[in-house]
C-alpha cells in the first residue's frame, strides 16, 4: 500500500514527499520502521522527485540514528521538530547540532510549529551553529514571521508553509514550497493555486484556498488524524487506521464524514 500511495502521489505532479511527519505518524514508529518507511519509498520513487526525511525523536540518538539512515537510503534532506520533552534552547541547539552534524552533507529544515518557540530567534542562532541549515518547515498562521524567516535566508534558505490553509497567502507572502497533510488527498488544488498566483489572478486562488479550506474542515471536524484515514480510502486507498491514542472513526462517523465532503465538492477537489 505504500508504495501504492507513492505511485499515487508522484501521478498527482507533487513536487516531492516529505516522511515520517506529523501526518505520517513518524513519532508513533518505531525506529525499524521509520527505516523500512524511508527505505521503500525511495526505492519507489527511483529518484523521480526529491524526498526529505522527518527524523525527529524524543530520543536525539534514534534521530541521529534515523538521519544517518536516510542519507544512506539516498534522502534529499533530512528534517526534525523540536525536542519533544526539553524546550529550554540550550536543549534545542544540542538536538539540532547533533542530528544535522550526523548528516553535514545533507540540507537540514528543522520543523517549526509557530506557537512552539520563538522561530525567527531559533533560525538566527541556527544559522550560526549549523552549517547544512537549509531553510525550514514552518507551521503556523502569521505571514509576518514567515516573510521574516524568507527575508533571513536571503536566498540560500527553502521555507515550507505547513499550514495547508493558508498556502496561498504563504505564496503571496513569497514562499515557493508548501508541505502539508491534506496533499495527500487533494495535492491539485494547491498546484492550481500556485499556478494562479503565478499569473496574477488572486481572486481565483483565493476562491481555490477556500474550497480546499472547507474540505479540510470537514476533516478536521472529525479528529484529523483518523478521519484522514477514511479518505484516503474514499480515494482507493486503504492506508489501515491511525494508531493509539488516534481513535478509528465509528461506522456512523465513517458515512457521515463521506456525506459532508460529498456537500462540500470533494471530488472536484480530489480530481485534480
Amino acid at each position: 500500500m505504500l508504495q501504492a500511495l507513492t505511485e499515487y502521489l508522484v501521478s498527482k505532479g507533487i513536487g516531492g514527499l516529505y516522511l515520517c511527519g506529523s501526518t505520517g505518524e513518524g513519532l508513533y514508529q518505531s525506529v525499524e520502521e521509520r527505516k523500512l518507511v524511508t527505505s521503500t519509498v525511495i526505492a519507489q520513487v527511483r529518484g523521480r522527485i526529491p524526498i526529505i526525511v522527518h527524523v525527529g525523536c524524543v530520543a536525539t540518538c534514534h534521530a541521529v540514528e534515523l538521519a544517518k539512515h536516510a542519507q544512506q537510503a539516498g534522502a534529499t534532506g533530512v528534517s526534525s521538530v523540536l525536542p519533544t520533552l526539553n524546550v529550554a534552547m540550550a536543549d534545542v541547539y544540542a538536538h539540532y547540532q547533533a542530528i544535522a552534524g550526523s548528516v553535514p552533507s545533507l540540507p537540514f529544515f528543522p520543523y517549526l510549529f509557530g506557537a512552539q518557540i520563538d522561530a525567527l530567534s531559533l533560525m538566527r542562532a541556527l544559522t550560526d551553529r549549523i552549517p547544512n541549515l537549509a531553510g525550514a518547515k514552518y507551521t503556523g498562521p502569521n505571514m509576518h514571521v514567515l516573510k521574516q524567516l524568507i527575508d533571513m535566508g536571503n536566498g540560500r534558505w527553502t521555507l515550507f508553509s505547513g499550514m495547508d490553509e493558508q498556502c496561498a497567502f504563504a505564496a503571496m507572502f513569497g514562499c515557493t514550497q508548501n508541505i502539508g497533510s491534506t496533499l495527500n488527498f487533494m495535492p491539485g488544488v494547491y498546484r492550481e493555486i500556485r499556478r494562479l498566483l503565478s499569473v496574477g489572478d488572486l481572486t481565483q486562488a483565493v476562491a481555490w484556498q477556500e474550497h480546499a479550506n472547507r474540505a479540510t474542515a470537514v476533516v478536521s471536524s472529525f479528529g484529523y488524524m483518523g478521519a484522514h484515514r477514511e479518505v484516503m480510502r474514499m480515494l482507493g486507498l486503504d492506508c489501515g487506521e491511525a494508531r493509539l491514542p488516534t481513535p478509528a472513526l465509528s461506522e456512523a462517523k465513517r458515512a457521515a464524514l463521506r456525506e459532508q465532503l460529498e456537500a462540500v465538492e470533494f471530488d472536484t477537489l480530489a480530481r485534480m
